[in-house]
């Protein structure tokens, strides 16, 4: 129905059905800029190079 034709026979948006079964996703979880590539980093993880790169005095 539309508004005008639900209006005229009684029904307002409080008497309306919403079907709310599907999630409406508002945000992502992580934005592009919280990345590696957001950074202009390379994708691949970066542990590896800083553990072989450990001062010697953190042993």
């Amino acid at each position: 129905m539309r508004t005008e034709e639900s209006q005229m026979a009684g029904l307002t948006d409080d008497d309306r059905m919403v079907d709310l079964t599907e999630e409406l996703v508002v945000l992502p979880e992580q934005t592009v800029d919280d990345t590696d590539r957001g950074w202009g980093e390379s994708a691949g993880g970066n542990d590896d190079r800083l553990l072989a790169e450990r001062p010697p005095h953190w042993d």
